[in-house]
């Protein structure tokens, strides 16, 4: 049995890394100031897990929350490109600090190896697709900068210090237990959600912005890989499912599987989004063994299942 402590384990991504933890039975704690994740989510494993309620931009806590641990699963951090844009300073000091917190007390602590979440918006708009991790970077939004500064660190602190790190580059996740009701809500639950509802839903651009929607229990699967795979220290992997599709054609399977058509009207373009993304994955798949086995047609269908059963 492993020790795990996964930062901000009761968001979105950090509670499905939770739950399948627990599943193998590994031991768990968790990390949260609730700024974004939900309670209610940790709830759901009362009694199965160490829960530390704090910010990872205040070192002693950050310290408190590694010691004793093997590995770090670090997800902790203020999502959402539109959030960065309106608060930039905040966004610097959790996703950039908090996770040069997480680092310098997983060196101190002897920490076996730190997974780093970042995100597919440090390539930019209108890279050559597909992306590869080899590609120069060229973020257009604060979030963007910020999650690759945090690649950055994690290769410094392998390199300087010898802790192992890895970085995972998420694609455009998706699933049950994104909350559709946030102002900076992902498309997918809002679209699920509103045409189930009859509510009138808008359309960011005119909908041909195609992406490579990754089901999140992928993203599970590459960090727990991505913890104990050998020669990867220092390494930055994508993790997506190596397809895209466009917003359209999103809304095209949300109909069919709703039963519906939905009020659907289009609007500007959103700033800092990157229009089109599509994951070289022969890397991860190489390196890691890792393999996207929910594409994005049964990830819909599970989505749209989890909120017909409301919520749980």
């Amino acid at each position: 049995m492993a020790h795990y402590l996964v930062t901000g384990g009761a968001g979105f991504i950090g509670s499905h890394l939770v739950e399948e933890l627990l599943r193998r039975g590994e031991k768990v704690r968790i990390l949260d100031n609730f700024s974004t994740g939900k309670r209610e989510n940790v709830d759901a494993f009362a009694g199965r897990i160490e829960l530390i309620e704090g910010d990872i931009r205040s070192h002693h806590i950050v310290r408190e929350a590694v010691d004793g641990v093997d590995f770090v699963l670090h997800q902790g951090a203020l999502p959402s490109v539109p959030r960065s844009i309106n608060d930039p300073i905040t966004t610097n000091e959790v996703n950039v600090t908090g996770t040069l917190n997480v680092l310098d007390a997983a060196k101190d602590a002897g920490v076996k190896r730190v997974v780093y979440a970042s995100s597919s918006s440090v390539y930019g708009p209108d890279p050559e697709l597909p992306v590869r991790e080899g590609m120069n970077p060229n973020p257009v939004s604060p979030y963007a900068v910020a999650k690759l500064t945090g690649e950055k660190y994690c290769h410094a602190f392998s390199k300087v210090y010898g802790l192992e790190t890895v970085a995972l580059r998420y694609f455009n996740i998706f699933g049950p237990g994104q909350d559709p009701k946030s102002q900076y809500s992902a498309f997918i639950p809002l679209f699920v959600v509103g045409m189930m509802e009859g509510q009138a839903l808008t359309i960011d651009g005119d909908g041909l912005q195609a992406k490579d929607f990754t089901y999140v229990s992928n993203v599970v699967e590459a960090n727990l890989l991505a913890a104990v795979a050998e020669g990867v220290s220092g390494e930055v992997f994508n993790v997506g499912c190596g397809a895209s599709t466009s917003v359209n054609e999103v809304v095209g399977h949300i109909r069919k599987i709703i039963g519906a058509e939905g009020n659907i009207t289009y609007g500007p373009a959103r700033a800092g989004d990157v229009p089109q993304s599509l994951a070289a994955i022969d890397r991860a798949q190489e390196k890691l063994g890792y393999e996207p086995r929910v594409l994005i047609e049964e990830g819909l269908q599970r989505v749209a299942l989890w909120f017909r059963k409301g919520g749980k």
